[in-house]
């Protein structure tokens, strides 16, 4: 891997992380068109751009770790445990889901049911307005929604945020509790990737791992806020049709070449 194709990778996985658009999905995508091969030394390398994107939700949440939120915190462990079961116990199982014809798919089906909420969610209005609100049950609802993200290209931050909304969670409300739910189902996936792949960490350079590190955390911090101010004026449809757009181009691409 070199310099140019640890920027495009670390700018991938920073953008797309916390969109409910797939960041697995896309670097899937995006590394086979740069040619790039599943390799032990490629996967150790985006061990690190996720790791990097860990610490965006650390710093633009720093207020957050204080021990008067430890109500919030628990409600996250709790939405934390279904996927972490449920990963456990079929990880082999969901490997082999990992291919560039299921990835498409998802994609394609994640974006009409983004559409299909956003359209029954219209005249609704929210139980839990902001993140303390949400309640122990919706958290529950919320941690069953993620098993869905074991699915290659469903998004994890996707199945997250249409729980919270199934649940009458606000948009913004849903999108941040995504964020922090983020920390433990991504430390947990990336630390066993980097006890399992340590090693190969001697097949890329210094530079290149600390090039994709900084781009991925610096990528993902603006796309967090950035994405919380879209939500203020608007809904998730755009996301849902670009999911139906690009899973589309990705058929005909899969078909065709």
């Amino acid at each position: 891997m070199d310099l140019i194709q640890s920027v495009v990778l670390g700018l991938v996985e920073g953008i797309t992380e916390f969109l409910p658009i797939s960041s697995t999905g896309h670097l899937i995508i995006v590394s086979d068109w740069l040619g790039l091969p599943q390799s032990d030394s490629n996967k150790a390398f985006e061990v690190i751009i996720q790791l990097s994107a860990i610490l965006a939700v650390l710093t633009n949440y720093k207020e957050r770790f204080h021990p008067r939120y430890i109500e919030l915190w628990l409600k996250v462990f709790i939405a934390f445990l279904p996927i972490a079961a449920i990963g456990f116990l079929f990880q082999n199982q969901v490997k082999e889901l990992f291919t560039i014809q299921v990835v498409p798919i998802m994609f394609i089906v994640g974006g009409i049911i983004f559409l299909i909420v956003e359209r029954f969610l219209k005249n609704h209005t929210p139980t839990a307005e902001t993140l303390d609100q949400i309640s122990y049950r919706q958290a529950i609802w919320i941690g069953i929604a993620q098993i869905f993200a074991l699915i290659p290209g469903t998004s994890r931050a996707g199945s997250t945020i249409i729980g919270a909304l199934l649940v009458r969670v606000s948009r913004k409300a849903s999108a941040e509790f995504s964020f922090l739910l983020a920390l433990p189902v991504m430390l947990a996936a990336s630390g066993l990737d980097l006890v399992k792949h340590y090693q190969d960490f001697q097949g890329e350079s210094a530079l290149t791992l600390i090039v994709g590190f900084i781009t991925s955390y610096l990528s993902a911090w603006i796309v967090m806020k950035v994405f919380l101010a879209f939500l203020n004026r608007f809904t998730f449809n755009a996301f849902g049709i670009y999911r139906i757009i690009f899973g589309g181009i990705l058929l005909f691409w899969a078909a065709y070449y």
